[in-house]
This record gives C-alpha cells, sequence and structure tokens, in this order.
C-alpha cells in the first residue's frame, strides 16, 4: 500500500537526530514506516471536559496532523466503551506514544540484528512494525490483552507489509512462553511490579526494559539484565517518560472526594518540611519506592493571598494527608485521616533519602528475582 507521508513528519524525525534522541537505524524506520496506517479513523482529544473523538472521514486534515504529530494520541478510552456523557470519553486505555518516548525506548533496548524480541503491549502496532522493519518480521512477537486492539494491529501490520509479526493474544504479564527465549523484552505498558515470567522469558545477558513508576511518582523507563542464575538487575535509564499501565497493576487515580469525607475528624500537627520537598526533583522516586499506594494532588490558590495544598491520598485503607502552604510562615499545618499517617511515612522516607545523599533516581539499583524484587543504593 502507498501512502504519502507528510513532510511535516521527516521535519520532526530530523529534529529527533539533531537532539540525539534517535539515531541510526531507527531514523530509517521510522521514515519508512507509515504511522496513520496504524493510527485508528477515531481517536480522541481533550477539551477540558473528557476526550472527544475526532473521525478522520469529517476532519480528515486534522487527523493527518494529529497521527502524524509529535503528542501521543489517544486510540481507546474506557477499555473500548466511553462511559462520559454525550459518547465522551474518561479514561485513555490505549495511545499511540510520542514518536520521542517511542524512539528512547528502542534506544534502551539496544536491540541488534538478529535478535528476536518480545514486545509487550501491542497497543497500535507500531512499535512493532519498527521493530520488524530493523530486525525482520519473522524476529517480533508482540502480545496484547485487549482481542480489539490486536486484531486492528494485525491488520495494520499486515497493510504495512510486516504481516509475519506474531501478534498474540494474552496477558502481557505472562510473557509468552511458547516463544522463549527472547534476546530483549520490551514492554510498552507500565509495570509497578515488574513480572517475573519476562525475566524467565530472556536469554541470560538479554535485556528487560519497561516503564516503571507508583501512584506517588512515574518514575521512567527502567531497564534490567538477565543473568544465568534467573535474576536481573538494572535500574532507571529515563526519568521523564509515563506510560499506561498493565491492566492488571493499573493505578487507581482518586478524585479528592473518593477518600476525603465531611465527617472526617483529622489530626493537625505541623511541619518544617515544604511539600515543594517531597514534590520535586529526585526525592519523589525515594519516596514512591517507601511509600506505596500513596497518590499527591496539588490544588492551586483560589485567593488573593497564595494559599495552596497538596492532598496525599490512598484509596485501598482510604487514608489521606493534607499539607496547607501559608505565604510567609516557616511551618505549616498537615491534616491526617486513616490508619495510615500518609505524612509522616513520606518525611520518614524523604529523610531516609537525605540521611543516603540525596540520591539522583537513576542511582537505584533494583534486583528482581522469581521471589522477590527490591531496590537498593
Amino acid at each position: 500500500m502507498t501512502v504519502t507521508v507528510p513532510s511535516s513528519w521527516a521535519e520532526l524525525v530530523e529534529d529527533l537526530m539533531a537532539e540525539g534522541v534517535l539515531n541510526e537505524p531507527w531514523r530509517s524506520a521510522f521514515l519508512a514506516v507509515p504511522r496513520e496506517l496504524f493510527i485508528p479513523e477515531v481517536i480522541w482529544r481533550e477539551d477540558g471536559d473528557g476526550l472527544v473523538a475526532l473521525h478522520r472521514a469529517e476532519n480528515p486534515q486534522e487527523w493527518l496532523r494529529q497521527a502524524y504529530g509529535p503528542r501521543y494520541v489517544i486510540t481507546q478510552v474506557d477499555d473500548g466503551t466511553p462511559a462520559g456523557p454525550d459518547g465522551r470519553g474518561r479514561v485513555p486505555t490505549s495511545s499511540a506514544s510520542r514518536p520521542d518516548i517511542v524512539a528512547l525506548m528502542l534506544a534502551a533496548g539496544q536491540v541488534k540484528p538478529g535478535m528476536r524480541v518480545l514486545e509487550i503491549g501491542t497497543g497500535t502496532g507500531y512499535t512493532a512494525a519498527l521493530l520488524a522493519h530493523y530486525l525482520g518480521a519473522s524476529n517480533v512477537t508482540t502480545i496484547e490483552i485487549d482481542p480489539e486492539l490486536a486484531a486492528r494491529a494485525r491488520t495494520a501490520l499486515s497493510t504495512a507489509g510486516y504481516g509475519e509479526v506474531t501478534v498474540i493474544i494474552g496477558d502481557g504479564a505472562c510473557g509468552h512462553p511458547a516463544g522463549a527465549p527472547f534476546d530483549r523484552v520490551l514492554s510498552t505498558v507500565a509495570a509497578p511490579r515488574v513480572p517475573y515470567p519476562w525475566v524467565a522469558q530472556t536469554r541470560p545477558g538479554g535485556l528487560v526494559v519497561t516503564p516503571w513508576g507508583s501512584a506517588y511518582k512515574h518514575a521512567g523507563l527502567l531497564s534490567f539484565t538477565v543473568h544465568a542464575d534467573g535474576s536481573a538487575t538494572g535500574g532507571l535509564v529515563n526519568t521523564t517518560i509515563s506510560f499506561m499501565e498493565l491492566r492488571d497493576q493499573r493505578i487507581p487515580w482518586p478524585e479528592i472526594t473518593d477518600v476525603v469525607r465531611d465527617t472526617d475528624i483529622s489530626e493537625l500537627t505541623y511541619t518544617d518540611l515544604h511539600a515543594a520537598e517531597v514534590c520535586n526533583d529526585d526525592a519523589p522516586v525515594a519516596i514512591a519506592l517507601q511509600v506505596p499506594g500513596c497518590h499527591r494532588e496539588y490544588v492551586p490558590a483560589t485567593d488573593d493571598e497564595g494559599h495552596w495544598c497538596v492532598w496525599f491520598l490512598d484509596a485501598g485503607t482510604r487514608s489521606w494527608a493534607r499539607f496547607d502552604y501559608q505565604p510567609g510562615a516557616r511551618r505549616w499545618p498537615v491534616h491526617q485521616f486513616g490508619p495510615r499517617r500518609l505524612w509522616d511515612e513520606i518525611a520518614t522516607a524523604y529523610q531516609h533519602w537525605e540521611h543516603l545523599g540525596r540520591p539522583a533516581a537513576t542511582s537505584w539499583r533494583f534486583t528482581i528475582t522469581a521471589d522477590h524484587q527490591q531496590a537498593s543504593r
């Protein structure tokens, strides 16, 4: 199938090259694989009040601009059935990642000719097509839990000339043992807890690359080297990206009103630890590792005096804490409620991070075995 790629896409690819994000052989793959073949006829855009559909047939120029633009493209909402009013979507559940993020993922994989790659999370099939262009389609296996997405990706891959890519419908967390061992396992979905089957299905010396994060912090991209004893060790190679999670590891993102009740009687304390210290730079990764299940939400000032607050929420235990910023103060009020004292946990984790010398996010070393996962310094 012949597709005319807009000149703007070639310019974007050259910009990524100039920025050092993209290099050969991926430049050739980006230019050769028509991205629009992997974008569905209906995509979704944020409009401030939900997600609204953009139909290619109704607005082909804008659809094409989105397909070849620098941003991510939302390709599915609410697992395929829009849950909002008037056909709007509520939650993105599949997307075509930003081109620069795709490039970073492929670079982290250190893929070389002749390797066999298992991709977790087929999505649109675009990343699988890039891999197939470089490695040959028969060396690429991709797994997708959503049958509709898998079928659409299979069709797109065939149309683009990569019909020999193996597309599996299944739970990506289980990998694909029948095709193992692989030289690389590349996940395009985030795994707050890295599934051990990915390690078990990778050759010794091979790599497992996956986005990682928690409710507190979408931390970035993890890369592990697999060892002959069945363990894997590695760390963060990028701290700026975020992906949708594996469906069975989805992180709940509660609204404040989902956790906080008007009748809650909170405990009031004061702190000299500013909320900005626990929300910025490298501290959030250290806190995310030590304070599981904690989501944070910043609420900007609504008055002329500049008062603002940060909520810390755990929907599972219905625990919450609220840091209230008061201009000019040196100590700030903190309200806490529930079986967990979230601010106390966060402050303790922050102090531990300081005691370690405020290590960079990329300095944490992660270890995975069949029995446990841990991060250490």
